[in-house]
C-alpha cells in the first residue's frame, strides 16, 4: 500500500526566469513535482503578474510513484504561450491528486552562479 502525500494546491510566490546566461550554463528555473499515490495527477499551472492578468492553460501530468522536473523555460500553454524571461511573477499548481512540489532557480546571469531552492507553500 502506498501513502500520499503532500496536498492538491500550491503557491509560490517569487519566480523569476533571467533573461542573460553567461558561463556554461543556462539560467532556468524548474517546478518539482512528487507524486508518490497510485493514480497519474493532472498538474494546471497558472501564472501571476504584478501589471496583467494571469496567464492559464499550462497542463502537466505526473505519472504516479514518480517525480518530474518542470523546466519552465520549456513550458508551453495549450495556446501557445511560454513562460516571459525578466518579468516577476508567481506561480499556483494545482493538481487532481495530492502531489509534493518545491521550486528551484539557477541563475547564471552573472559569472558567480546563484541557486535557490525552496518548497512551495502547501494551499
Amino acid at each position: 500500500m502506498m501513502l500520499h502525500y503532500g496536498e492538491k494546491v500550491w503557491l509560490i510566490s517569487d519566480a523569476y526566469l533571467p533573461e542573460h546566461s553567461s558561463g556554461r550554463f543556462p539560467s532556468h528555473e524548474s517546478v518539482c513535482l512528487l507524486n508518490t499515490g497510485e493514480t497519474d495527477a493532472k498538474v494546471h499551472i497558472t501564472l501571476y503578474f504584478e501589471d496583467k492578468e494571469p496567464m492559464t492553460g499550462f497542463k502537466i501530468n505526473c505519472l504516479a510513484s514518480r517525480t518530474l522536473h518542470v523546466r519552465m523555460d520549456q513550458l508551453t500553454s495549450e495556446d501557445g504561450q511560454s513562460v516571459p524571461v525578466g518579468v516577476p511573477y508567481a506561480i499556483l499548481v494545482e493538481s487532481d491528486q495530492p502531489i509534493v512540489v518545491q521550486y528551484s532557480r539557477m541563475d547564471t546571469s552573472q559569472p558567480e552562479m546563484a541557486l535557490m531552492t525552496t518548497m512551495a507553500y502547501k494551499g
